[in-house]
């Protein structure tokens, strides 16, 4: 085709092609508009985007620059308007594809929480996670409760944390699949605050407002729950009537 290879290479290894905000993409767009580039080659279509609302905004920038781009595999290119009709219907089936697999995932991870089953992620303080399950972990449960009786003592997470900082109490610390170790931090009002409404230490899973009976064990008991619950929402009344 009489294109010639620049040296300089545009890889976003670990990157979705979901969206755009791609680091060695954005060099690229800049590289067009500086007329560095004038023909992107790729190997599908999908390796440059799977939105079309994306895509549109690239084809301005590649008009603005009279430049295009051609997919290897699909035999066609921006020149054309047969080219841009085609590339427009295989993008609406990509993003389509790509909206279908985030519903089931949606899905899968409700049906996992609806039997009581953790979803993953960061295990929280207390327990660990074993087997895709979480395991009571007797020496963070002290702290756990620990935390709820303090909140109802001092009546304000702002004092808790202080609390937790002389005692040099940490937040979850853990050791991914690769070895990295995670967490081990400082207690901060945020975390803190989502920790003291989090149903897990019930024993419980919530699930978009609904709650479920987990398979784990529960941390705290039903009555402290309710008394820490009925202080932070004494606290919330307070602090509105203030404002």
């Amino acid at each position: 085709e009489g294109w010639r290879l620049l040296k300089k290479k545009y890889d976003d290894g670990g990157f979705s092609g979901g969206n755009i905000k791609r680091p060695a993409f954005q060099r690229l767009l800049d590289d067009v508009r500086s007329d560095k580039v004038d023909v992107i080659v790729v190997y599908k279509i999908d390796r440059l985007t799977r939105s079309l609302m994306d895509f549109s905004k690239i084809v301005e920038v590649l008009d603005e620059a009279e430049a295009s781009f051609v997919s290897i595999t699909q035999h066609f290119n921006t020149t054309s308007s047969m080219g841009r009709l085609t590339l427009n219907v295989l993008l609406s089936f990509a993003q389509f594809e790509r909206e279908v697999t985030g519903e089931r995932i949606r899905d899968k991870i409700g049906a996992t929480k609806k039997k009581g089953m953790w979803g993953g992620g960061t295990p929280p303080i207390g327990y660990d996670a074993v087997d895709r399950k979480l395991i009571v972990n007797e020496k963070e449960t002290k702290t756990v409760r620990f935390i709820f009786e303090k909140y109802l003592e001092y009546e304000n997470i702002t004092d808790v944390v202080l609390e937790l900082r002389s005692k040099n109490i940490r937040t979850k610390s853990w050791k991914t699949k690769k070895g990295t170790i995670r967490g081990g931090k400082q207690f901060h009002r945020g975390p803190m605050y989502y920790m003291l409404h989090n149903r897990i230490y019930l024993g419980q899973v919530d699930f978009k407002g609904e709650v479920y009976e987990g398979e784990h064990e529960a941390i705290i008991s039903q009555e402290l729950w309710d008394k820490v619950q009925a202080q932070i929402a004494l606290r919330s009344h307070a602090h509105k009537l203030k404002r």
